[in-house]
């Protein structure tokens, strides 16, 4: 897989399918890298050009000194488009995904044909939520956090019925380096864009779980109602939809962006 070198970051990157196709970009949650989106891989790249990459601070993408911002992680979605000469996107992200992509619909909106916003939400926790997780890495590692993730992240039918795919996922979130990670959560706790999001004005699907304890549907009704024209899809998964409910997600996202 290829490697671009911005300003200050060296970013991992895979870009697949037809050169005449359009773009879609897709944005990972915290503690994962992009093999996240594996699943909609197959179906996306009949369609659309496809470009996923690492986070800065996860995968294979260089873990800079923290904390991060919400703000550099677009700029580096910015930068790895100026890189690969590519213009106008369609973006879809997951959580923190989600939340590059209300940034980049509120500062870059030149750049965005459609946007899609999973499980995610104009404000996830508060510091004090935040405060024990980025501890218990410093102390622990990713290890003593995992399992707790994976938790929050499938319903407990998910996990009983899938056991290799919690395992992976549980492996993926383990090898995010604890610093990145940390990095990254800092970039989650100080996002709060509730009082701007009315003024996106890009195309815009809203993916929530049903039983997501982490990004709610009421979250995800908030950005429904708040941005104009934006339609909401509810999955029956939790926070991690996209691997959940493949499917229906992958369906929702393509019909949404190819209309």
């Amino acid at each position: 897989m290829p490697f671009a070198q911005l300003t200050d970051v060296r970013i991992h990157y895979d870009l697949s399918g037809h050169s005449n196709c359009p773009v879609v970009v897709l944005s990972n949650s915290l503690g994962t890298d992009f093999s996240m989106w594996d699943s909609q891989m197959p179906a996306f790249q009949e369609s659309f050009r496809v470009l996923r990459s690492d986070t800065r601070g996860h995968g294979k993408s260089d873990v800079t000194p923290g904390p991060y911002s919400i703000e550099q992680l677009g700029r580096d979605v910015l930068g790895l488009l100026d890189a690969l000469h590519l213009d106008r996107v369609h973006f879809c992200g997951l959580s923190m995904g989600g939340m590059i992509g209300m940034w980049l619909a509120l500062n870059a909106p030149s750049r965005l044909q459609k946007l899609v916003l999973c499980n995610t939400a104009a404000k996830i926790g508060t510091p004090e939520t935040w405060a024990p997780r980025i501890d218990a890495v410093r102390k622990g590692g990713m290890k003593s956090i995992s399992a707790a993730v994976v938790e929050r992240w499938f319903t407990p039918s998910f996990r009983a019925k899938s056991p290799q795919v919690i395992a992976t996922t549980q492996r993926m979130i383990e090898s995010t380096h604890p610093e990145g990670y940390v990095a990254n959560c800092a970039a989650v706790r100080d996002f709060d864009e509730r009082e701007r999001i009315a003024a996106i004005r890009t195309p815009t699907l809203v993916i929530c779980g049903a039983h997501d304890p982490a990004t709610t549907p009421a979250d995800a009704r908030f950005l429904a109602d708040h941005i104009a024209g934006a339609r909401l899809a509810e999955l029956n998964a939790a926070h991690l939809s996209n691997i959940e409910d493949p499917a229906r997600f992958t369906e929702e996202v393509s019909s949404f962006l190819l209309a």
